[in-house]
């Protein structure tokens, strides 16, 4: 990893920090979240992954508004480190420890590949 790719990736976590501490409070569910990057062609290669402990409560959280709310608040911390994306959807996945458990048997490695 480049020096300046490094400085990126450090900026983006702290900002993804906030937002998951935020969302830990905000969302019924909400466990952690991840992200995934090509440096070379950032920022429109980040993908963040929020995860939930069950389809239910993923589910009672895209009934409220389909996750605009959740999207908006990391765009909006990534927006405040001059990170700007284009389309959230694109960006922002959600997913279930329920659901990696029943088809990875509970390993992220081979889900997120």
């Amino acid at each position: 990893m480049r020096k300046s790719d490094k400085k990126i990736e450090n900026t983006l976590i702290a900002a993804l920090t906030k937002a998951c501490e935020a969302a830990l409070e905000e969302f019924d569910g909400f466990q952690w979240l991840t992200h995934f990057a090509n440096y070379s062609y950032f920022p429109d290669s980040l993908t963040i992954v929020c995860v939930f402990d069950t389809s239910e409560n993923l589910e009672k959280m895209y009934q409220k508004d389909n996750g605009d709310a959740f999207r908006d608040m990391i765009i909006s911390e990534l927006k405040s480190v001059n990170i700007k994306v284009k389309k959230t959807s694109k960006h922002v996945k959600f997913d279930t420890e329920e659901e990696c458990k029943k088809e990875n048997d509970g390993k992220w490695h081979e889900r997120f590949k």
